[in-house]
């Protein structure tokens, strides 16, 4: 519980990052400030087990930026706020006063890239730049010691890097190629991050992530729409021949690495997280259909039975895969969960709660095709 530094965190009531606020007030004690335009994939409900409370924001800083705020009513506050709002961003770091920001707010789906790219261009580009001006502000106004210890630590993803062969992984040191509106957007957003530490001073982190996956995903990425289109008897969509390979890495396991490199990660460095669970999209929904044939059974038949082969989506990238040895070795990081173990326990997430994904697949997202260009 030695971790007790006061934390933003955009995105906070998305997937990965109310994985990662959790993490921070279940098992540190850490102070936490979530920001979240809570747009149609944040969910507050994500954040119940955190206890979240609305900001209560004073009307003006502390009288000297990087003194001592205000106590804060719950150790997880919540702002409801567009990281493009400059304003909005200058209050929340003169306000709460951070020793650290968690940067995952993001349009996150390639298939929503494809349809609407100018809203991922927006959010993870303009957005990005508008966060890092506010952040270098605060950050100037702080005494040297304070200074020395902030982190900027941006969230990113191993699609910047583009498609792999069958063999070969993805290092640090690999070029960017993105091939999706959504990895442009993600790699723009990283060159921004190094451009203001190598031109300003600015101590930031940047980590590179496979895919992942577990409980709070929301519904529209493979693994939870597969689990609830079998236990709602619909069909799996399988893009091509389900041949594209994934790293596959447990979200607590990634939120895990992601305070680890922020206590000890080296402020311009980068680090990528991966599972090293490589596992094609096909054999991600036959292994789901079999852990749910043996956990909830269909009246008759199997869950595979409901696999639909549809057209491939445009420039799908073919592999990915992470090479995490930097971070396993420089920093002492290792997964707890493999892929077999990690999938049944999210299976069974779904399956015990289901107050969580109704709401969402009544009212937000009922499973349909994106991304058809």
């Amino acid at each position: 519980m030695a971790y007790a530094k006061r934390c933003i965190v955009t995105g906070g009531a998305g997937f990965i990052g109310s994985a990662l606020v959790r993490h921070l007030v279940r098992d540190t004690a850490a102070t936490v400030l979530v920001v979240d335009k809570l747009t149609y994939a944040g969910c507050l409900e994500s954040l119940k087990e955190a206890s979240v409370q609305p900001w209560s924001a004073p009307d003006a800083p502390c009288d000297a930026v990087g003194g001592t705020p205000p106590e804060p009513a719950s150790r997880c506050q919540f702002f409801q706020a567009d990281i493009c709002d400059a304003d909005a961003m200058a209050a929340a770091f003169d306000v709460f006063q951070p020793d650290t920001i968690f940067h995952l707010a993001a349009e996150s789906h390639v298939d929503r890239s494809i349809d609407g790219p100018g809203e991922f261009i927006r959010t993870n580009v303009v957005g990005t730049a508008t966060l890092l001006q506010a952040a270098l502000a605060y950050w100037k106004s702080l005494s040297d010691e304070a200074k020395t210890a902030f982190r900027f630590q941006h969230i990113s993803t191993d699609e910047v890097y583009g498609s792999l062969g069958e063999t070969g992984f993805f290092t640090e040191l690999t070029p960017y190629s993105p091939h999706s509106p959504y990895s442009a957007s993600k790699a723009a957003s990283d060159h921004l991050v190094r451009a203001w530490h190598d031109t300003y001073g600015l101590p930031t982190l940047i980590t590179n992530c496979s895919n992942n996956y577990g409980p709070y995903h929301f519904p529209e990425k493979l693994i939870p729409l597969i689990i609830l289109n079998c236990l709602d008897g619909k069909p799996l969509p399988v893009y091509g021949k389900g041949a594209n390979v994934r790293d596959w890495l447990y979200v607590d396991d990634h939120v895990a690495a992601l305070r680890l490199v922020n206590e000890k990660g080296v402020p311009g460095e980068t680090y990528n997280v991966g599972g090293h669970n490589e596992r094609t999209n096909l054999e991600v929904v036959k292994t789901v259909c079999a852990i749910l044939d043996e956990l909830k059974p269909r009246e008759s038949g199997r869950y595979e039975d409901l696999i639909t082969y549809v057209a491939d989506r445009p420039g799908h990238d073919l592999r990915y895969a992470i090479d995490p040895t930097k971070l396993m070795e420089k920093l002492g990081w290792r997964p707890q969960e493999n892929f077999d173990t990690g999938i049944r326990k999210t299976v069974e997430w779904y399956l015990a709660n289901d107050w969580w994904w109704k709401p969402i697949r009544e009212k937000k997202y009922a499973g349909d095709r994106l991304g058809r260009a």
